[in-house]
């Protein structure tokens, strides 16, 4: 019963909307472009500045990753010199006996070194690890984004559609109020009511004809909203498909509201991770390789290395002598910083007090998303509870309508009594149609809390 009554409602409302809007010129401004959700998702996915930024950055990552793996890669470095030697003085320690010796003007230098880090105190397994925690929280970036840009252009969607269906509403109580200012004027032209009776409805239909005017503003407004965020070409109008609660569908009860609900189906479907919890938890671990960062500065340096080097002419002998010289070695290294262990302690402990603090805003995310989840399941029974009561007010509220209708061309009822009438009736019939949407965005709530929208 809730499947027909909620395709039924919502396929109505595109019928609402308009094939074309004229110009000032009278020509044809706007375009009609039928949207479903899929298809609005795609969109997003495509044109969303937010979004194409965020995929980006997980760009970024990636060399990120790459950059830190290659500082593993031994450090390989050459140098080659050509120099004009002058001739070598030699004196005294009190400048005195001064010799002169020819020394070979051509110098000539060519250095080959390589150097492998074996350890490092775990600081570029630590530097590796963060840079991949940079990438995962990049793709969980995305996934956010994702998620806040989909949410938004949805709610959008369904306020078209919502304001489509309101402005069903009021061209039914525009065709119904004609009809009855039709039948006024002939009882006034039998003499049966005043003019006055027609001067009050002629008002009421004013004011109709004035809020259909401030619905298709709305939406030219939200329409034109929407399609800056698609990035669809001006004078296009959306008109959401048919399709729009195909999901929705699903999902929806067959018996009472409280008895079963998308919100419970959605709690198994719930991922792993949602995309909250996972950047939290993201968070933690580079706090952690922070600290390990900040505790392999205490930890000693290791490297293996070889060096080959040729130079001439021979200087360390006098006369210098002009032949090249080789020499080449290879090696294991060790390097300390002592002065670490004062002037790192501070670092560790504050690295220690933001693994802890990240911790405790993790628990703070995880009980946010228990409320949230909570919070939606909730009021996702709550619209159906609303809808079933807005349906009962728009049956009593238009058997009022048809009762005083009656008992008003029968002249047992004001011409006030009829304004009442059709103003409860409007005003149960756009409450209903808000609590019909209402629902589905409910529904869509929960599938963006969870992360599966």
């Amino acid at each position: 019963m809730y499947l027909r009554q909620v395709s039924v409602l919502v396929l109505v409302a595109v019928g609402a909307l308009s094939a074309t809007a004229q110009g000032r010129d009278g020509s044809v401004s706007l375009t009609q472009k039928s949207l479903t959700v899929a298809e609005l998702f795609s969109l997003v996915e495509s044109n969303s500045s937010s979004l194409q930024a965020a995929k980006t950055g997980v760009q970024f990552a990636d060399l990120g990753v790459a950059s830190a793996k290659t500082d593993r890669l031994p450090d390989v470095s050459t140098s080659l010199s050509a120099s004009f030697n002058g001739n070598v003085l030699i004196t005294n320690r009190e400048f005195g006996d001064v010799h002169g010796y020819h020394a070979p003007h051509f110098g000539n230098s060519f250095a080959l070194e390589a150097r492998q880090t074996v350890y490092t105190g775990g600081a570029q397994s630590a530097a590796v690890r963060m840079a991949e925690i940079g990438r995962e929280q990049a793709l969980a970036g995305v996934d956010e984004a994702r998620r806040q840009v989909r949410f938004v252009a949805l709610g959008q969607y369904l306020d078209l559609l919502k304001l489509s269906n309101g402005m069903q509403v009021y061209e039914h109580n525009i065709r119904l109020t004609e009809r009855l200012i039709d039948n006024i004027r002939e009882k006034h032209a039998q003499g049966m009511v005043l003019l006055n009776d027609v001067t009050r409805y002629e008002l009421q239909m004013e004011t109709l004809r004035l809020g259909l005017r401030k619905l298709s503003d709305q939406r030219s407004i939200l329409n034109h909203q929407l399609c800056t965020t698609l990035r669809l070409a001006e004078g296009t109008q959306i008109v959401p498909a048919d399709d729009v609660t195909d999901g929705f569908q699903q999902a929806v009860p067959a018996g009472e509201p409280d008895a079963a609900c998308p919100a419970d189906a959605s709690m198994d479907a719930v991922p792993a991770e949602p995309p909250s919890l996972r950047m939290a938890r993201l968070n933690v671990e580079q706090a952690r390789q922070h600290e390990r960062m900040a505790k392999s500065e205490r930890r000693p340096k290791v490297a293996f290395f070889a060096i080959d080097q040729l130079a001439g002419p021979f200087t360390y002998d006098i006369p210098p002598v002009d032949k090249n010289v080789n020499y080449w070695c290879v090696g294991i290294g060790l390097t300390y910083n002592l002065s670490a262990l004062f002037k790192n302690s501070s670092k560790i402990r504050q690295a220690h007090t933001d693994t802890q603090r990240q911790n405790q805003l993790e628990t703070l995310e995880q009980e946010r998303f228990g409320n949230d989840m909570q919070s939606a399941e909730t009021l996702y029974k709550q619209s159906y509870v609303e809808w079933q009561t807005q349906q009962k007010s728009v049956e009593l509220a238009t058997q009022n309508y048809q009762i005083v209708n009656d008992r008003y061309l029968n002249q047992l009822a004001l011409v006030t009594d009829m304004v009442d009438a059709s103003n409860l009736k409007l005003n149960a019939e756009l409450q209903e149609v808000n609590a019909r949407i209402g629902i589905i965005y409910a529904y869509y709530r929960i599938k963006y809390i969870t992360g599966t929208i």
